[in-house]
């Protein structure tokens, strides 16, 4: 478990991190978000003991990391997939890291080959692809069979078998009573990852949430139907208070009354329908809506006016 409990980081005048509060828990795959300079890089470094808070605590596993006497064994960490030295190999990189925190090289064997690098696991670093780069730093964040995961990005570089691989990783570890924590800008890939969101703007915590919950909450949940008789169907729903409005030929969008609501009164109609479809916001219109007063830095000439 990792909990971070008033976190703050300032540097001069300025707060990259604000009375942070939230709990990272076992079996849940959890989404860290924000916009660019929200400040998840710096509060991912302070809870991996990396830099110290100004104020405030940070830990895993019931205390910091930097008191874990073997930290790999506590916790897992993809923060820069670069940084390798390009001349040592894969396996010498591995080694040297399982080295220094008791580990064994039958460890190393394992991971490597769990990430698909057994067969370039000799080859420089410097030659590998961004992809593989990134299976290097998972490879490094499993050695120790942690209980915590703290994955910056981890899918920057990997084709799209790749991304189903470490969705399906990440999962996985999750399952096994493991808390993972991860921030990625592709919202289509956490909203088929994570459980559980943590939300940062300006430094500052915007929400914390499930998944379902967060999405609900920034969601007008509208029900599209489509009928040869849809002006009837219409007047229909009018009547009994729903909020109806054009949508496309033949095509209603419909507000106040749910799809089983919807087809029910159809029925009672008469009225035959060709498509009743829930459509509900996604992760991406419901995390631009939440921090659209966040955003740093933006190409959006109506956004920053």
């Amino acid at each position: 478990m990792i909990e971070v409990r008033g976190l703050t980081k300032r540097y001069g005048e300025v707060s990259a991190v604000e009375d942070l509060t939230f709990t990272v828990r076992p079996g849940e795959v959890t989404g860290f978000l924000g916009p660019n300079g929200a400040g998840k890089s710096t509060t991912m470094r302070m809870i991996l003991g990396l830099d110290a808070p100004t104020s405030g605590t940070a830990t895993v596993g019931g205390r910091p990391v930097a008191a874990q006497p073997a930290p790999l064994k506590a916790v897992g960490a993809l923060l820069d997939a670069g940084a390798v030295l390009p001349s040592r190999s894969a396996y010498h990189h591995l080694l040297a890291l399982a080295a220094s925190n008791g580990l064994t090289r039958r460890r190393v064997d394992t991971v490597l080959d769990e990430v698909g690098l057994t067969g370039v696991a000799r080859r420089a670093a410097g030659t590998y692809s961004l992809g593989m780069k990134q299976r290097l730093g998972i490879a490094a964040a499993l050695l120790g069979d942690p209980p915590v995961l703290v994955l910056d990005e981890p899918l920057n570089g990997l084709d799209p078998e790749g991304i189903v691989w470490i969705r399906k990783l990440m999962r996985r570890m999750a399952a096994e009573g493991r808390a993972v924590m991860m921030s990625s800008h592709l919202m289509s890939e956490i909203e088929l990852t994570v459980d559980h969101l943590i939300v940062v703007g300006r430094g500052r915590l915007i929400a914390d949430t499930s998944m379902a919950e967060f999405i609900a909450s920034h969601s007008d949940r509208e029900v599209v139907v489509r009928s040869p008789h849809a002006d009837v169907l219409g007047h229909r729903l009018t009547a009994v208070g729903a909020t109806v409005r054009a949508h496309g030929a033949d095509g209603l969008a419909v507000t106040g009354l749910d799809s089983a609501g919807i087809g029910a009164l159809a029925a009672t109609a008469g009225v035959e329908l060709h498509e009743l479809t829930l459509r509900q916001t996604s992760l991406e219109h419901a995390f631009m809506d939440l921090t659209r007063d966040s955003i740093e830095y933006s190409s959006d000439k109506e956004a920053v006016r």
